[in-house]
């Protein structure tokens, strides 16, 4: 495991992508670590070289006693990437990580190739968040843990994601109590507003409309005006935007770093966000042999149903995969559309979207409410793939 030391405190990192793209770092909100960034990371690695920091405080990096304050936070940060070997990057942050890429902005411009403040703010009320310091000193993480929670997702999300957040509040409440309270010093402290005019580097200010933390007006509006040409891009999510919307966040990122206009061409944005569930739910190997037979006469109806079928539909935080996965079986089966059967059911049961016994309901369901031969069909399409997967784990 890498670590930087820096004041004592060993700093975790980790690098993942080609060495020779353009470097990215990304930060953690306060109270997580750098697993928020982790359904993002498949498309943000195809354009960049990225590099995720435990914040101090959090995740496996140190934890030290006292309070900390943003420009020791930016400056962990730089020395981490110089151990890595990045001269420059484009530093994105949610939050507290959004606040620290602020600071290295102003305090270490020269390292800062672009900034990206996500769900975050440059001035916040010190007095509630001198008293929340008090509160985890006193009592620890577990005593904030429910308000926290109702800041980082939204209601409709908890509701459908339950073991997801059920392993953010776990996570919060198992952090260090040191690690919190120091950091949220360092929001309790912050001075950037005054200095937002100084920032340089090319912005993109992303707020989510749902988060109720630092929503848009009166925080990330509050950036944009500050800040030089600072530009905004707004998503359905609350505070923790890598988690609700990580296909969007990710392709507003990936166009505003390759040098494009956010708005430029709405329709790349939701086919690059698209794309990533596309291949979140298939697989790489099937995404690329279907996007290696586009044609001139059926490129535009691929874009169209990676658009549409799997960011619209697949992209709505209604229902989790594994239901949409099953649902897909269902539909398929009762129409007799086996091609894309089969493309579910190995997908499903090679990417453990499913499990054997859980296809094996679906199709008693369909032979009920949908027939006794599109079931039939379904199980011998089903036990043939199986015959196969089981072959090649021989």
């Amino acid at each position: 495991m890498p670590f930087t030391i820096r004041d004592s405190a060993r700093l975790y990192w980790k690098r993942d992508g080609a060495p020779d793209s353009p470097a990215l770092v990304l930060l953690n909100s306060i109270g997580t670590d750098m697993g928020l960034w982790d359904a993002a990371m498949p498309a943000l690695v195809a354009h960049f070289q990225v590099l995720r920091i435990d914040t101090r405080g959090h995740g496996a990096s140190d934890a030290p006693e006292d309070d900390y304050s943003l420009p020791m936070l930016a400056a962990d940060v730089v020395a981490v990437m110089d151990d890595a070997g990045i001269d420059k990057a484009a530093v994105a942050g949610v939050s507290l990580g959004g606040m620290i890429a602020m600071q290295m902005a102003l305090d270490h411009g020269d390292r800062v190739s672009a900034l990206i403040p996500i769900c975050t703010s440059a001035t916040m009320d010190a007095a509630a968040w001198s008293d929340r310091v008090a509160k985890v000193r006193a009592e620890g993480t577990a005593a904030i843990a429910d308000l926290a929670m109702g800041r980082f997702l939204s209601p409709g999300f908890i509701r459908t994601h339950g073991a997801v957040a059920e392993g953010i509040r776990r996570a919060l409440v198992g952090m260090a109590d040191a690690g919190y309270a120091g950091c949220g010093a360092a929001i309790r402290d912050m001075a950037l507003i005054d200095r937002l005019p100084g920032v340089t580097a090319p912005t993109l200010v992303i707020a989510g409309d749902r988060d109720t933390s630092t929503p848009y007006v009166g925080h990330g509006d509050h950036i944009v005006a500050a800040i030089p040409g600072a530009q905004v891009v707004h998503l359905d999510a609350a505070h923790l935007a890598p988690i609700e919307s990580p296909a969007a966040l990710a392709g507003a990122m990936i166009r505003f770093l390759k040098g494009e206009a956010t708005t430029a061409d709405a329709a790349d944005t939701l086919f690059e966000a698209g794309l990533l569930n596309r291949r979140r739910v298939l697989g790489d190997e099937w995404v690329d042999r279907s996007l290696a037979k586009r044609t001139p006469f059926n490129a535009d109806f691929q874009a169209m149903i990676t658009r549409i079928a799997w960011n619209e539909i697949w992209g709505r935080p209604g229902l989790d995969d594994r239901t949409r996965r099953l649902i897909v079986l269902a539909i398929t089966a009762s129409l007799g559309r086996w091609e894309e059967f089969a493309l579910h059911v190995r997908a499903g049961l090679t990417r453990d979207g499913f499990t054997r016994e859980e296809l094996k309901e679906v199709l008693m369901q369909t032979a009920i409410y949908a027939g006794v031969p599109a079931a039939n069909t379904g199980f011998a399409e089903a036990a043939a793939i199986i015959a196969e997967l089981d072959g090649q784990e021989g």
